[in-house]
């Protein structure tokens, strides 16, 4: 089952929204990972298993050259309202496995 990791830039709703849904979900807040870089976030997601949600550019640069994770749910800054994002991470917990998004970038 996917569990989610929301980097600093995620509205701290979109966690409310996931957690309403009884999806599991982290915040870079909540685990001390405010204002560490996206290696850092990257890392601890993919240790802890979890797909890292983000509005950050740099971590497609990251997946690009390789760098391991558990899977990036990506959507740029803006683009979306927070209930589109939750509708959007719903959709990817109940259709994807974690195995499935292992090494992939989904957009949103």
């Amino acid at each position: 089952m996917i569990r989610f990791h929301l980097d600093e830039n995620v509205e701290e709703a979109v966690a409310g929204g996931l957690r309403q849904r009884g999806i599991d979900v982290t915040t870079a807040k909540e685990v001390g990972l405010v204002a560490s870089s996206d290696e850092e976030q990257l890392a601890f997601a993919h240790a802890a298993h979890r797909v890292l949600v983000t509005h950050d550019a740099d971590l497609l640069r990251l997946h690009a050259h390789q760098f391991p994770h558990a899977g990036v749910a990506y959507c740029r800054a803006g683009t979306r309202t927070i209930g589109e994002m939750v509708r959007a991470l719903v959709l990817i917990h109940d259709c994807l496995t974690i195995d499935e998004m292992h090494g992939h970038v989904e957009w949103m």
